[in-house]
């Protein structure tokens, strides 16, 4: 069984969505619903972590990426043996791609 790691960004991706939903949107009740559903969809990884669908196979970049959809939003994380590595959680209707891949750069560059 693989154990579930979320990035820093992962986690405030989770603080803004419940955000902007609760406040912004005045809603807490449909905030607290949207993130459970996102954390009950991404702990099925621990136990499936192939199970979501490569990205390699959605855009046309080799990459280790594989994603998860949960409602209208994205999980993005990466596998190894022991590991499921949450990247990001990004809603659906964004440029997630030019995100995700615009963080993958930032963060080799400072390696």
């Amino acid at each position: 069984m693989a154990k579930i790691k979320l990035s820093p960004l992962a986690i405030s991706d989770l603080q803004e969505i419940k955000s902007y939903i609760s406040d912004d949107l005045s809603n807490p009740i449909a905030a607290n619903r949207v993130i459970n559903q996102i954390i009950d969809d991404y702990t099925l990884l621990e136990t499936s972590p192939e199970m979501g669908v490569s990205l390699s196979a959605k855009i046309n970049i080799t990459t280790d990426y594989r994603y998860l959809v949960s409602g209208k939003y994205i999980v993005f994380y990466k596998t190894d043996t022991e590991y499921v590595y949450i990247s990001r959680i990004l809603y659906g209707a964004r440029d997630y791609i030019r995100i995700l891949f615009n963080d993958e750069i930032t963060d080799n560059s400072e390696l």
